[in-house]
């Protein structure tokens, strides 16, 4: 309603002042169009999610190339070595040695693509975060053991000293809860948040709605144990991506 009473006193400005307005046609043709923050807003998220989204599975595409051909090296290695062997040239540790080189890379080609397959994940989470941190920023300090609830977000403060190494816990209580594994989107510090420097090595983000039946059961076990969460409800615009549960203190640029 403040909005459109201001439209109207401006028309009707206008309206009173045309005759001197008139004489300055020519100074206001450049005037500056409305802006709507809120639609500015959700395009630049968007725009900076698809970017991001791009570049960061370019990075790892890279990355897979490079470990595909350690793997196939790798390999053509311990062939070679179990030849050596058959033939009494090398010992069976130097046989070991090999298999664990070609294991490693192997290891390092499951990561990636596991990386790859959430990168979208992983960048929504990471910009939703990096977006609230602005808001965070200016508002007040939130008491110990206080809950914070908006249309975007609900943050609470825990009083329990909490830190990544006591995540089983939490893993513990799912997993007995649901019969099934805690969807842990990011344990840590990731390479986007280093991109938006943010400080998120003590915190890990569960790829939980927090309205939903899963996210509401978590939310609760986290308030009864003091541990601080930040859970978003808000999505990457044209996506599905972006609600999660922060667990840890909220992460702060760097």
């Amino acid at each position: 309603m403040r909005a459109v009473h201001s439209t109207l006193i401006v028309a009707a400005s206008l309206f009173v002042l045309q005759p001197a307005l008139a004489q300055k046609r020519k100074s206001t043709t450049k005037a500056k169009p409305l802006q709507v923050k809120p639609i500015d807003e959700l395009a630049r998220l968007r725009a900076e999610f698809i970017k991001a989204t791009k570049e960061y599975k370019g990075s790892l595409e890279k990355l897979l190339a490079s470990y595909e051909k350690t793997v196939i090296i790798a390999g053509t290695r311990l062939t070679q070595s179990r030849e050596l062997f058959a033939q009494g040239l090398i010992s069976k540790n130097e046989v070991a040695a090999s298999e664990r080189t070609l294991a490693d890379a192997n290891d390092k080609v499951t990561e990636t693509k596991l990386r790859m397959n959430s990168a979208d994940a992983q960048i929504a989470d990471a910009l939703v975060e990096a977006d609230a941190e602005k808001t965070l920023a200016k508002s007040k300090p939130l008491a110990k053991g206080s809950l914070l609830q908006t249309a975007a977000y609900i943050r609470y403060n825990g009083g329990a000293s909490w830190a990544l190494s006591d995540a089983w816990k939490v893993q513990r209580f799912f997993l007995d809860a649901f019969k099934k594994p805690l969807p842990i989107a990011v344990f840590g510090q990731g390479a986007i948040h280093d991109r938006w420097r943010l400080d998120h090595h003590n915190a890990m983000d569960i790829s939980l709605h927090p309205d939903g039946a899963e996210g509401q059961a978590l939310l609760n076990f986290l308030r009864s144990n003091g541990i601080p969460f930040l859970a978003f409800r808000a999505a990457i615009p044209g996506t599905a991506t972006g609600p999660h549960i922060h667990i840890g203190r909220p992460s702060h640029r760097y």
